[in-house]
């Protein structure tokens, strides 16, 4: 199985995926870099001053005064009261949440980029991992070794979490060394607050502790880490499903981005928390920003992909047993 698994992972290494993946990180993550110290600049030249306490306060009256408008949907208006109980939180215990630093930095870009961002760049490696094998007309000669076929299915497989957990650490050591050039390398050790839960509307902070930075992204990486492979593990599916690496990597595209789109433009649709690409936002759990869609919670978020991620090995592995590739 070794030589199986090194065998698929040298094929997306010679496939460039995995350099490609790497230059877009270094070209947007410089731009993310600037875009928030731009905006950090700017907000203290507009507020005159650099107190992180009053830059806070001001964020707190500026979400107020979106509350007054009569336009606002309601499940819009009940997320924001529940942020300005949290922003109050951090204002009584005197906890800075956005401190400056490399490793705020890749806090912050890891809960940002996890919806959208990351799982992008993880159809860009799994979409095509079977179909590509039909484009190239390579299938046949793959068949034709005397390996069973749910082996190399499954050397795939492993092959492409492979590819996934070094995609997550070259994501964390460009976000800390280039984000470090303009905020510094300090904060590893500076105080997080988590915990947060929301309960009728109600932000509850009984279960609020600290923990470390370095703890803190450990643990988001770790939820990313689970959500890229839930997203790596449908593409695996449709890229068994589906012969065409163009049609295999538009299905997971079109997927993923309606997700997104789906969890902002209809949170009051109960049916949206049974849907995998709803619940890729884990980070939000640990972060405590609160949740659109009633009923969702991270033990359901992770029992949600955790469904669909067996259900698609199952079909693939199935599909790929039955089907006559070799026509």
């Amino acid at each position: 199985m070794i030589p199986l698994i090194y065998n698929e992972w040298l094929k997306m290494v010679r496939k460039k995926r995995i350099w490609v993946i790497t230059l877009i990180l270094l070209v947007l993550i410089p731009i993310f870099t600037y875009a928030q110290f731009r905006t950090i600049q700017q907000t203290v030249a507009e507020m005159g001053t650099s107190d992180w306490r009053a830059l806070l306060q001001q964020q707190i009256i500026d979400q107020q005064n979106r509350l007054s408008s009569s336009r606002l949907p309601e499940e819009w208006r009940d997320w924001i009261k529940l942020s300005i109980q949290q922003q109050q939180y951090y204002l009584d215990h005197d906890i800075n949440p956005t401190a400056p630093g490399a490793p705020t930095f890749v806090r912050k870009f890891i809960e940002e980029s996890v919806s959208l961002f990351l799982p992008l760049l993880v159809v860009v490696l799994a979409a095509d991992i079977v179909s590509s094998e039909h484009t190239a007309g390579t299938i046949k000669s793959l068949l034709t070794r005397p390996v069973q076929r749910w082996k190399v299915l499954l050397s795939k497989y492993l092959a492409l979490l492979l590819s996934i957990s070094v995609l997550m650490m070259i994501t964390a050591i460009l976000s800390y060394l280039i984000s470090g050039v303009i905020f510094g390398y300090q904060g590893w050790n500076m105080p997080v607050l988590t915990g947060f839960q929301e309960q009728n509307g109600q932000l509850i902070t009984s279960f609020v502790h600290l923990v470390p930075q370095w703890k803190y992204i450990l643990m988001a990486y770790g939820l990313a880490w689970f959500t890229c492979v839930a997203v790596g593990t449908l593409s695996f599916m449709v890229s068994v499903l589906v012969r065409g690496t163009a049609a295999s990597m538009g299905v997971m595209l079109a997927a993923v981005i309606s997700g997104s789109l789906l969890a902002q433009l209809a949170p009051t649709w109960s049916m949206l928390k049974y849907f995998a690409f709803t619940h890729l936002r884990l980070t939000d759990y640990l972060s405590g920003k609160p949740i659109l869609i009633e009923g969702m919670s991270l033990s359901f978020s992770i029992l949600v992909l955790s469904v669909w991620s067996i259900l698609a090995i199952l079909i693939a592995f199935i599909t790929f047993q039955r089907r006559d590739v070799l026509a």
